[in-house]
């Protein structure tokens, strides 16, 4: 088994004091016993990945990449494609595809921060209206429009095989104008995003949402993109992706985000090194992502992890 822990930590101050609050006795002993991936003599993959916190893609998203045998190049990681897929749909192997998530953009006096998109509570009526009152002018681009939930729409162009896309969860809660790169292909995504915040500043959906208490949808982010892969590039079956740190991490509620680090802890990691035999365990946190596995090494390596590898540490370094 080959367990991934995304969102494993984060770079506020709010989440390192967190981490100075965790007790995570399994995984200090998992990272004491095994070996990072490049120690243990593996070449699989790199045992570190990192670019910065302010890549396109997401580390634990780059690691799920190379484990399906995808080209990992920063913000081109077709997971539109495969959702669409997995949505009925058939994207060719090399056309472009992208996920078009409705939202709201809180502008304050500074800067435009995106909301979490879970947070309008957006129903099928609503968005059915809005899907369709928003298609001529992502269809006047000539980007096919598709319909799959409230929240999940998608276009399909070539141009989007090319055009590198920030993650979704790169921005909740964030400012936008960062995440926004100067591809010649995101200008006329920021022309698109101002023309559908002028339509829906006026329409009377977003009136009756906001009588009601509820948020406005007032802009959408694009993500996903990059050229199809083949419906047989999949996640390995023995690849486990736990993502219950999501939630807790993007709302910032980090006593939320000890209490599941610390159920992880308890189950998943405990079980991890109970399990004997060929197993893994990859964390990435908002920098890069890291990998180990048992090994035998040399008496001294094992005495500086046991001294050094501490859990916080090494979450710190993420």
């Amino acid at each position: 088994m080959h367990l991934v822990i995304p969102y494993a930590s984060a770079l506020s101050d709010a989440a390192v004091q967190a981490l100075g609050t965790l007790g995570l006795p399994n995984l200090e002993r998992l990272l004491g016993r095994w070996a990072p991936l490049a120690d243990a003599g593996a070449d699989a993959l790199p045992s570190a990945d990192g670019l910065d916190e302010y890549a396109l893609s997401l580390p634990h998203e780059r690691l799920l990449a190379r484990l399906r045998g995808w080209p990992a190049h920063d913000g081109l990681l077709p997971f539109a494609a495969e959702a669409a897929r997995r949505d009925g749909f058939v994207p060719a192997t090399g056309s472009g595809w992208g996920l078009v998530t409705p939202a709201h953009w809180h502008v304050g006096r500074d800067q435009v921060n995106l909301v979490d998109p879970a947070l309008l509570e957006l129903d099928e009526p609503e968005a059915r209206t809005l899907h369709a009152v928003l298609a001529p002018l992502f269809e006047d681009l000539g980007w096919a429009w598709h319909w799959a939930g409230p929240t999940r729409w998608y276009v399909s162009h070539p141009s989007l095989a090319g055009l590198p896309t920030a993650s979704l969860d790169r921005v909740i809660g964030r400012n936008v104008d960062l995440w926004l790169n100067d591809h010649p292909g995101v200008m006329a995504v920021r022309r698109l995003q101002s023309e559908v915040q002028m339509l829906l500043y006026v329409h009377p959906l977003n009136d009756a949402r906001e009588q009601r208490g509820a948020m406005s949808v007032n802009s959408f982010w694009l993500s996903g993109t990059g050229p199809a892969q083949p419906a047989d590039k999949a996640l390995p079956a023995d690849v486990v992706v736990d993502d219950r740190l999501r939630a807790p991490l993007l709302g910032d509620d980090w006593s939320a985000w000890a209490e599941a680090w610390h159920a992880l802890d308890a189950g998943p990691l405990r079980e991890l090194a109970e399990t004997p035999g060929a197993v893994r365990l990859s964390l990435a946190g908002e920098r890069g992502a890291r990998t180990w596995e048992p090994a035998e090494r040399a008496w001294w390596k094992r005495l500086l992890g046991a001294l050094g590898a501490s859990a916080r540490s090494v979450l710190e370094a993420l």
